[in-house]
């Protein structure tokens, strides 16, 4: 039983640690995106089927049973699309947790855990990680991507930004 509260309760706790990354100082986030328009979608879903697809799935859907540890104790790689929690996330979390990969990201606020997303900052650029992020939530719906935006410009005002 305690194994079973233990596999329910990390997804749960990686996804509220996820949120405290965007305050980090210094991690090179951006401001909200939102439809920005010199985002390059076309190029970010390029990236990402060169990038992202053999864990997150071509359709951005993710690996089966991606709340659920595997063997390893790590989670699956979850699903990119509505059904996902990318979307629960602002811009500023999702920019650092791919950029520093999630490890590093979740360290720097004080959380081990051993994620299997890998840090893609010697592999792309800002922009390019910018544009893959903006080709992911081009995919989603307009509520969705409502939602997404609101946390993100309330993620901007609030605790831990400097303006």
């Amino acid at each position: 039983m305690r194994l079973r509260t233990l596999a329910l309760a990390v997804p749960v706790l990686a996804a509220g640690a996820l949120y405290h990354v965007g305050a980090l100082a210094g991690s090179g986030a951006p401001a909200a995106e939102g439809d920005d328009p010199r985002r390059d979608v076309a190029r970010g879903k390029t990236l990402y089927a060169e990038h992202c697809a053999a864990c997150h799935g071509a359709d951005l859907g993710g690996q089966p049973d991606w709340r659920s540890p595997g063997p390893d104790g790590r989670l699956p790689a979850p699903p990119h699309d509505d059904s996902g929690h990318t979307w629960h996330h602002p811009d500023r979390v999702l920019f650092a947790y791919t950029k520093l990969g999630g490890r590093e990201a979740l360290a720097r606020q004080g959380v081990e855990f051993d994620s299997g997303m890998p840090a893609f900052a010697d592999v792309l650029s800002d922009a390019e990680i910018r544009d893959v992020l903006a080709f992911i939530k081009s995919t989603w719906s307009a509520r969705t991507r409502s939602v997404q935006a609101e946390r993100t410009a309330a993620d901007e005002t609030g605790p831990g930004t400097t303006e």
